[in-house]
């Protein structure tokens, strides 16, 4: 527990959380750029197994791509971030302060539909491999073009609507 007299200047006690949140957004953020490059190559005809190649890099190393792999349980890295978020995170927010309800039922609502969009765009990325046509290009570039704007806006959402929250916290609020 962070006490308060040991806040340097205007630092409030859940400053570190935030800082966490943010850092793991931008790291998100940064693999959307890498997205909106790819979505552009395709549309400039790069070959489908580059493309998918590709794909498969941001899965293995990315936070983004990581989404995907258990939509159940909500995703690993940002899985991990996301499960974090809805195991610990939002119940939290909900004890601390019960209005925060819609919010946090829109956050996990957002994280199921990033982790559809993410299935959506690794389909449409194996069926780029097995016939490259203009419809299927086109598709890969909605899905790419679907995630960025969804992610993205989530991204901001979040961190508007809980970071005053997080910031008032000097312990984490338990049952």
């Amino acid at each position: 527990m962070i006490e308060h007299e040991t806040l340097a200047g205007d630092e409030q006690p859940g400053d570190h959380l935030v800082r966490e949140l943010l850092w793991i957004h931008g790291v998100l953020r940064a693999d959307l750029e890498i997205v909106r490059r790819l979505a552009d190559e395709i549309l400039d005809g790069k070959e489908p197994v580059r493309i998918r190649a590709e794909i498969a890099q941001l899965q293995t190393r990315s936070p983004l791509w990581q989404l995907k792999v258990n939509c159940l349980y909500y995703c690993r890295f940002v899985h991990l971030h996301h499960t974090g978020e809805d195991v610990h995170l939002f119940p939290a927010l909900r004890r601390s302060d019960p209005a925060l309800g819609p919010v946090v039922d829109k956050l996990e609502a957002d994280h199921r539909k990033v982790s559809h969009i993410l299935d959506e765009v690794e389909r449409a990325a194996d069926d780029l491999l097995r016939a490259d046509t203009p419809a299927a290009r086109q598709r890969l570039i909605t899905g790419l073009d679907e995630l960025m704007e969804h992610l993205l806006a989530h991204l901001a959402y979040e961190e508007t609507s809980i970071t005053p929250a997080l910031r008032s916290w000097d312990r984490w609020p338990y049952d």
